[in-house]
């Protein structure tokens, strides 16, 4: 990861109230948008189409079936974000106290998301687990991806150099990286960068990193307030400087393609893929975002298909809720989405270490409420 930091995201480094404003509502649209996407799948992530039909009547999903015990209840795809999330504010607070390497930082989430799938709760004698760690309804399996429970099983980081995992290309880093492209101070490269080094971290193939890089970095420029179709051409340009870039690139190609190819439906998804394959499930949720009449229309067309409808709808709803912010997500979904107020909380946070940090933290100090939530000694 380079040395270099993140540069202003408004002139001056200087944050005004309507920036602020704007800033928290895409972080806020763009995490409860991906949960939203992701609770209206978990009940079907393993069904196809023609069972969901059978199921849920010739429109197929169109609103929260039970999963996990109830309505609204999310998978690994959120618990992960979430972490993403953690992991990046810390390395914030720990950047004050002199150490900078947020691969390290966000690692370290990851390891402690690994915790959740094995104990029986938090541990509140380990403070410096943090905030999110003690959140006691995170503590459940989700079906978590296989490549993410082996690759945390030690605490070994997987580097692009050393992968975890080197022939795994599957979605599980592409639903978890959406938080990356929050990092509206950073130059486009570095986020791209450093959501593929966070991804070698469980899915080594190049097509599983790429993939992770390619969505941080389409998140970014909808976060600073670029259309879709610009991000992704962007995006296409930053893919094209990669080796091993053939796959994401074509993927993203396709969901371009698809866009003129007439009324969305699953007949145009399934030709995208089946969206278990992180160049896929990247696709997916571009195409349905870009086709999208409404936040509700783009979530149900991503979760309509016989493929990995909670990892497609997750990518669509953190795409679409970075587009038009909190606001725009349909209020029946969001009262019943499980964990909203750690959701909600945790994206607050966000913003306000991104756009406030030096208020709350310097060399010397952490402000006493922030150090309890994010500390800095581990």
């Amino acid at each position: 990861m380079s040395e270099t930091g993140p540069i202003p995201a408004v002139a001056g480094g200087r944050w005004g109230r309507a920036e602020q404003q704007d800033f928290r509502s895409r972080v806020r649209g763009c995490l409860l948008g991906g949960a939203i996407g992701d609770a209206l799948g978990a009940s079907v992530e393993r069904d196809s189409l023609e069972a969901i039909r059978q199921a849920h009547g010739a429109e197929g999903v169109t609103d929260y079936g039970e999963a996990y015990g109830r309505r609204g209840a999310v998978t690994d795809d959120t618990q992960l974000t979430l972490f993403t999330v953690d992991g990046l504010v810390r390395a914030h607070v720990r950047r004050d106290g002199g150490s900078w390497h947020p691969p390290t930082d966000v690692h370290r989430a990851y390891l402690r998301w690994a915790a959740t799938q094995r104990d029986w709760g938090p541990d509140e004698r380990r403070a410096e687990d943090g905030w999110l760690a003690r959140q006691e309804w995170l503590y459940t399996q989700r079906s978590p991806k296989k490549e993410c429970v082996d690759a945390l099983r030690d605490t070994r980081m997987g580097t692009l150099d050393d992968p975890k995992n080197p022939a795994a290309k599957g979605c599980g880093a592409v639903t978890r990286s959406a938080p990356f492209g929050l990092l509206v101070g950073w130059e486009p490269q570095l986020v791209f960068q450093l959501a593929v080094e966070c991804a070698a971290q469980t899915h080594g193939h190049p097509s599983g990193t790429l993939a992770a890089g390619a969505f941080a970095l389409v998140v970014h420029g909808l976060a600073r307030g670029e259309p879709l179709d610009s991000a992704v051409q962007r995006t296409l340009a930053q893919l094209a400087t990669r080796q091993g870039h053939e796959e994401t690139t074509e993927a993203l190609k396709r969901a371009l393609g698809a866009v003129r190819q007439g009324i969305p439906g699953p007949e145009r998804i399934a030709a995208l893929g089946d969206g278990r394959a992180a160049e896929e499930a990247l696709a997916i949720g571009v195409y349905c975002a870009l086709v999208a009449e409404d936040v509700r229309h783009g979530l149900l067309l991503a979760v309509n298909h016989g493929g990995d409808s909670d990892s497609t709808a997750a990518v669509c709803g953190n795409l679409l809720g970075a587009l038009h912010g909190e606001t725009a997500l349909p209020p029946a979904w969001l009262a019943e989405l499980e964990g909203r107020g750690t959701i909600l909380e945790l994206a607050d946070d966000f913003a306000m270490e991104m756009t406030q940090g030096a208020a709350l933290h310097t060399p010397q100090a952490v402000a006493q409420g922030w150090s309890l939530r994010y500390p800095r000694g581990a």
